[in-house]
């Protein structure tokens, strides 16, 4: 295949037609149905993104009109961003978890025209929130006609008939010739850590310029040849829109749409995927399965563990020794291969980001000789500012040098700062909010950091985030809680402290924990105990945890406590649990 340089595509629907021009007859989407892989083309999905855009001027969107989209990741997410786009038309995608008030929230803010639903399960929280949206006059239903809930106030379509029939591609191509990098494509609401949900205006160009650099790192670094991504993180976040799917499209790539979170390690291993886009939190669920196959496979296998992240170690720190060799290559034919074998036994690169990676995390994978490649950015930048890759040396306490023509630097105060093509135009309809974080085209990030020796981002903590002792002391609670859940017995933390005298915790027993002890609850306490002082010796004075408390439940997207790409959610939890954290201060 050519490689088109990013440089010529004005918008994404532009540069979706011409790799589908380019690999018409090739597979392109897949997903499960029937216990089998099921493709469809490129050439297919061009003709439904015609015909879906065609459909819904028809039932008369117009440019500009916002349309909502909620679906699980599958083929019809993306066509329907890509039609939604070639109809002139701005998606607002939304996750699969929001629940009706979070619905209401982006489709009154959104001022959404129409809205695109995949099944009558998720309808069930979306229906009740159109009721109370006097803009949406269109509900589209992907798998079924949605029945016994339908508000008489908009109009139903079923998607087989909207993207159905023939289609003309030409047309379509030549107007999307009028639509320009700085025109918008889609309003991805954040996560609302702190608070209600922002629309972030995401312009073509934002998009492009973080899929440019993207390839500036596979491309480089590690060749660009036939690519395969699986998707599962959820299509509607920043850095699943951006880098797990058009990413790919710019590639030329093959997409499979993973099953479910139960079965995507079975999905990898079948799949074989080339390159994945995943969150920390994956890895170290991931780590902690190999770490306990590898205890119930005896002493050897524990044995050369040690050794590859010893060498690793040392390779990372410049400290290499000709003497391990032998034993690299050894490592490389043995545990290597297992490990890499469970990936599919072809991954070229694993790309971490949405939170922050735990360096242990990052230099175990590395040892088990699986590239990651550490990312960090947000949604306000399309949403990768830099990424860790080989030709700059990799460090996993660093997030690598910023992406191809993005500019980075750091403020008086330590924040960081960014400017480029990828940076938003603004909040919607939020012009106080966009006047607080871009100025002259700089965006502030909110995370505070530095550059090293190698231009390489490293980052210290989130600006707002910062806990503050009653002796003025910072401490990152990102860190802290980083190293309280690579214990074994802890699954989830939160750390609290902010004004006090030390740190206090809550945490999320690991279950094998909670079952081994479920009538000894004093026998739970002394374990977690045992792990938060293994913490606290490796940790300064001011970072030490002083006392905890259990969590009634582990923090989740359901009961609120985890935002959908999976960070916790302070402010929930600490109203909560506060009480009870305020209370160990009082012992």
């Amino acid at each position: 295949m050519e490689r088109t340089t990013l440089e010529h595509f004005p918008n994404l629907v532009t540069m979706f037609l011409t790799r589908a021009r380019e690999r018409a007859s090739e597979p392109f989407l897949w997903t499960r149905r029937d216990g089998q892989w099921q493709a469809t083309s490129y050439g297919d999905a061009a003709r439904q993104v015609a015909a879906l855009a065609d459909s819904l001027k028809r039932i008369g969107l117009k440019p500009g009109d916002r349309v909502m989209l909620v679906s699980e990741n599958r083929p019809e997410w993306l066509i329907a961003d890509l039609g939604i786009m070639a109809a002139g038309c701005v998606t607002v995608p939304t996750y699969t978890t929001n629940m009706t008030r979070d619905h209401q929230h982006i489709l009154a803010n959104s001022g959404a025209a129409a809205v695109i639903v995949s099944t009558q399960k998720l309808a069930k929280a979306l229906i009740p929130a159109v009721l109370f949206a006097s803009n949406c006059r269109h509900i589209i239903s992907i798998d079924q006609i949605i029945t016994g809930q339908s508000p008489d106030i908009a109009q139903l379509h079923l998607w087989s008939d909207l993207v159905a029939g023939e289609a003309d591609i030409g047309a379509l191509e030549q107007r999307m010739a009028g639509v320009g990098r700085s025109d918008l494509a889609c309003l991805i609401y954040t996560s609302g850590t702190g608070g209600a949900p922002r629309g972030v205006r995401q312009h073509h160009g934002m998009i492009l310029h973080n899929v440019e650099g993207c390839i500036d790192v596979i491309a480089n670094d590690f060749g660009w040849d036939e690519e395969v991504f699986l998707s599962f993180l959820p299509a509607s976040h920043a850095y699943e829109h951006s880098g797990g799917q058009h990413f790919p499209i710019a590639l030329g790539a093959q997409i499979y749409y993973a099953e479910s979170l139960e079965k995507l390690a079975a999905n990898i291993e079948e799949v074989r995927p080339t390159i994945m886009v995943v969150v920390p939190r994956l890895f170290e669920m991931l780590r902690a399965k190999i770490l306990k196959q590898i205890g119930k496979d005896g002493g050897l296998p524990q044995y050369l563990m040690s050794r590859a992240i010893s060498i690793e170690t040392k390779r990372v720190d410049g400290r290499s020794r000709p003497w391990d060799l032998p034993m690299d290559g050894l490592l490389s034919l043995t545990l290597r291969k297992k490990v890499r074998g469970r990936f599919g036994g072809r991954m070229k690169a694993m790309v971490s980001g949405g939170a922050p990676l735990n360096p242990d995390v990052g230099l175990f994978f590395q040892a088990m000789g699986m590239p990651m490649l550490q990312g960090y950015g947000q949604t306000e930048a399309g949403p990768v500012i830099s990424c860790n890759r080989p030709s700059a040396g990799i460090r996993m306490d660093t997030v690598g040098p910023p992406l191809k023509n993005t500019e980075v630097r750091i403020a008086a105060d330590g924040e960081i700062m960014v400017r480029g093509e990828q940076v938003m135009h603004g909040y919607w309809d939020n012009d106080q909010e966009s006047a607080r974080v871009l100025t002259d085209g700089w965006l502030a990030t909110g995370d505070v950091g530095h550059l090293d020796e190698n231009n390489r981002i490293v980052i210290t903590d989130r600006k707002k985030d910062l806990i503050v002792n009653d002796k003025g002391d910072n401490v990152s609670p990102q860190r802290v809680e980083g190293m309280l859940t690579l214990q074994p017995e802890i699954l989830q933390a939160m750390v609290h402290g902010d004004r006090q005298p030390h740190l206090v915790a809550l945490l999320v027993p690991d279950p094998e924990l909670v079952s081994a002890h479920q009538n000894d609850p004093a026998g739970l306490a002394k374990a977690l105990s045992k792990a938060v002082d293994r913490v606290n010796a490796e940790v300064s004075v001011i970072e030490k945890v002083r006392r905890f408390i259990v969590a009634d439940e582990a923090f989740t997207v359901e009961n609120e406590q985890l935002t959908p790409s999976m960070k916790i959610r302070r402010h929930v939890i600490g109203k909560a649990y506060g009480e009870r954290l305020d209370a160990l201060f009082r012992r």
